[in-house]
């Protein structure tokens, strides 16, 4: 029988969702992940920015879906059937990530997560919490907070 990993009492542990864009790893933690299904097809916004590919209905509640790529500056996504969307819970808000593929559910500790290179811009240092090393990869571990906009309260 495999003996339990052993973690010290203060390491919080935590699973995240791993998934990639192009060839590039990104998580954020499993507690923000309702579901995660196939593409499918979105109706545009007017007016949104570049990075909202549209909205969804699922099951009633209309979302907006967001090109996790364009929205961190790595280009457009365009999508088709291998691609998927997480489903995600942001404080009270309901939105789509639109990603090339989840790769893995990881256990991981917070005591784990490796500071953000100082070499990067301030708006990645703003999207990008730190990196998990995984294996042989860096996974970027993303604030969904800060990657989600925040609610426009002036009207145009």
């Amino acid at each position: 029988m495999p003996k339990p990993d052993v973690q010290e009492p203060n390491a919080a542990a935590q699973e995240i969702v791993s998934f990639a864009i192009g060839d590039q790893a990104f998580c954020f933690d499993i507690a923000h992940v309702l579901e995660i299904r196939g593409w499918t097809r979105t109706t545009s916004l007017p007016h949104a920015p570049d990075y909202v590919v549209g909205m969804m209905n699922l099951r009633g509640t209309v979302l907006p879906v967001l090109d996790l790529s364009q929205r961190l500056g790595l280009g457009r996504t365009d999508p088709g059937p291998r691609h998927v969307i997480i489903i995600a819970r942001v404080d009270d808000r309901i939105v789509g990530f639109l990603v090339d593929a989840v790769s893995d559910i990881i256990m991981v500790r917070e005591a784990d997560l490796l500071p953000t290179p100082d070499v990067s811009s301030a708006r990645t240092q703003a999207y990008i919490r730190g990196v998990y090393t995984i294996e042989d990869r860096l996974v970027r571990a993303l604030d969904v907070h800060q990657v989600l906009p925040q609610e426009d309260t002036a009207v145009a």
